[in-house]
């Protein structure tokens, strides 16, 4: 874990995509562009999405098409908004969150995003447990442990580059949308019965309950601030015509995947009222049962098992997008990074656990109140979102000419108030079901004051901008005045300076390094350990023939670095070079650590280890990294 110096927005694969290159024909460059949105529509095409979609077509037939549609259009307009503050701006939505709001303000926000997060995973694990019990029988508990496998996903396809990982992921999309044609083609909804759907009605308050659970299944509010990182690894000209251009091009990338994923949705809601709700199962709301009862209704049995590969396919694509919207958000906010496997790791331990204790004391029959549940979480999320967002890009001062006009503000605000009229709705009913049943006043009182809170925190995000000390503070810079600068201990030279050999082709680079850093009165000390087996449980008593011959090269490195007027002594260890090495450095009293970089990435990490990493979290002097083929890289505390 680190603090994250790096202003750049997913610094690993920021402008990796060159969409400039002269040398490739216009329709090249062009679909260069496209990508992005892809990797943000699986979010409105989840596991999640098709519990609310289940129950809203089995329940009510084909009437809530609209607030699909409605959606999708929400969507489009806060996807392509969040498109262009990464574009112009060069920032993420975390990013300009930390800019413009107060530090407990800001770590607050952070913390309802992350709870976005959790139930976004949440969807995808219970998702995922589901599709594999459907096609393979096992059980759900199996399946929701087996979820945690897939953290090793995101780490390999990201060895492939941005455009691989995308390319994954249309895949997917593609296998989810071609396993629906095929069941809707078995189903043959009529056409006339299904237009009608999208004329605007609610028939009652649950019909509004599965709308909301729709809308924040749909529009979600990771999404925002993954698309605006994403669209930053696309390398365009940084001029009026460059991001003109780049603003057009994402357009259209997220007019095509948005679509898509709408086309998925109504899908599944067609599929459900066609073949549930015309036969009078209006009770279908789980996509277990969903998958049973498929068979007997469309009188083939391949549309269930396409129904669980689609599921499959929901699940894994969402998985990869909610690791990169959790590193975005953690990095956007607290500038810290975490190892991506770790990160990932925690996001779905946090996902797992409530679906467990759930199963353990409930049963498997209570799943699907999760997958319904996490999609009214990720809607309640969506003002803390939103309205920082539009916020940002109606701000002429950082956006400039690119600025949204008077009419896209006004639509902006107008779905910002539909959200939160429909979320303060639904809280409002629930709080009032809660007080009802036989509940503790203590609960109530934690209701009471964590929706206060939620409204006061609301309102200070909306009213914040307009401040006038929000105002002083945007015209502030990003980073804080620095210290004096106090070179007076950097500019000596070092005493001592400790080697770390491995009597490797690369150890003449290594030690000239060493010695460029050092003067005739500084001490150099080789070290090399020792690592057998038979090492880690002997120590120095150990009289085996490698540390014998390891004596013999290190005091014919010293006798070689003594000729050129160098003072040098050597130290072998034994055991962990990762615990060894830092001891040696401290016996000695080392300023100066000079290792080099074995050039080891993803798995071979795990089989020889990070000696490098390790190190450096148990030494306070600074280290010279020396890359196997190039000059040093790096030197950090």
């Amino acid at each position: 874990m680190s603090k994250h110096h790096s202003e750049l927005s997913l610094s690993e694969v920021h402008e990796s995509v060159d969409t400039t290159a002269s040398h490739k024909p216009k329709w090249r460059r062009i679909l260069a562009f496209f990508g992005p949105a892809y990797l943000v529509s699986v979010g409105y095409m989840d596991p999640g999405n098709w519990a609310t979609d289940l129950a809203g077509g089995s329940r009510f037939g084909y009437s809530l098409l609209w607030v699909l549609l409605m959606s999708n259009l929400m969507a489009l307009l806060l996807q392509s908004l969040a498109s262009r503050l990464g574009i112009v701006r060069h920032k993420d939505l975390a990013q300009a969150n930390r800019e413009a709001y107060p530090r407990g303000i800001n770590f607050i926000l952070y913390l309802l995003a992350e709870i976005a997060i959790a139930a976004t995973d949440l969807a995808e694990v219970v998702g995922m447990a589901i599709g594999l019990q459907l096609l393979f029988g096992l059980p759900l508990m199996y399946g929701v442990l087996i979820t945690v496998l897939d953290t090793f996903l995101l780490m390999l396809l990201q060895r492939f580059g941005m455009r691989r990982l995308e390319a994954f992921v249309i895949g997917l999309i593609f296998i989810i949308a071609m396993s629906f044609f095929i069941q809707l083609m078995v189903a043959r909804p009529d056409i006339k019965e299904v237009a009608t759907g999208f004329v605007p009605r609610l028939e009652n308050d649950a019909a509004l309950y599965i709308a909301i659970g729709i809308i924040g299944a749909t529009v979600m509010p990771h999404n925002l601030y993954l698309h605006s990182a994403l669209v930053q690894t696309r390398k365009f000209k940084n001029t009026g015509d460059g991001i003109k251009k780049a603003l057009k091009y994402n357009f259209w990338d997220s007019a095509v995947a948005l679509n898509m994923a709408f086309l998925v949705n109504a899908a599944i809601l067609i599929l459900a009222a066609t073949v549930f709700f015309k036969t009078g199962r209006t009770d279908v709301a789980e996509i277990k049962q969903a998958y049973e009862l498929l068979p007997g209704r469309l009188g083939s049995e391949i549309t269930s098992k396409l129904f669980a590969v689609a599921l499959i396919a929901a699940g894994q694509s969402s998985t990869v997008t909610g690791t990169l919207a959790g590193q975005i958000i953690m990095e956007g906010y607290l500038k810290l990074r975490i190892n991506p496997l770790v990160r990932r790791l925690l996001t779905r331990l946090i996902a797992i656990i409530p679906a467990v204790l759930v199963i353990a004391f409930y049963g498997e029959g209570e799943i699907n109140q999760l997958l319904i549940l996490s999609q009214v979480v990720l809607s309640m999320q969506l003002g803390f979102a939103i309205i920082p967002l539009i916020h940002f890009v109606s701000d002429k001062k950082t956006m400039g000419q690119f600025a949204i006009t008077t009419t896209t503000k006004v639509a902006a605000w107008l779905i910002t108030a539909v959200l939160l009229y429909l979320n303060s709705k639904m809280v409002a009913d629930e709080i009032s079901a809660f007080f009802t049943a036989d509940v503790s006043l203590f609960w109530k009182l934690i209701v009471i004051t964590g929706t206060a809170g939620l409204i006061v925190l609301l309102g200070y995000t909306i009213y914040y901008p307009f401040s006038k000390r929000s105002k002083r503070a945007s015209s502030s810079p990003v980073h804080p005045e620095p210290a004096q600068l106090d070179l007076s201990d950097g500019l000596r030279s070092h005493d001592v300076i400790a080697i770390a050999v491995d009597f490797g082709k690369n150890d003449s680079r290594l030690i000239a390094q060493a010695l460029k850093q050092g003067s005739p009165a500084t001490k150099f000390v080789l070290i090399h350990i020792v690592e057998s087996v038979a090492a880690r449980f002997n120590n120095k008593e150990i009289k085996d023939q490698e540390s014998k011959t390891d004596k013999i090269y290190l005091d014919n490195y010293a006798k070689q670095i003594r000729q050129h007027g160098f003072k040098v002594v050597w130290e072998l260890g034994y055991g962990s070079a990762s615990r060894e090495i830092p001891g040696i450095v401290k016996r000695l009293n080392a300023s100066l650590l000079v290792m080099g970089a074995h050039g080891h990435k993803a798995i071979k990490d795990f089989i020889y280890g990070s000696t490098i990493n390790n190190v450096r979290h148990n030494v306070k002097i600074p280290i010279l990294i020396i890359n196997n083929d190039e000059h040093p890289v790096s030197r950090s505390e």
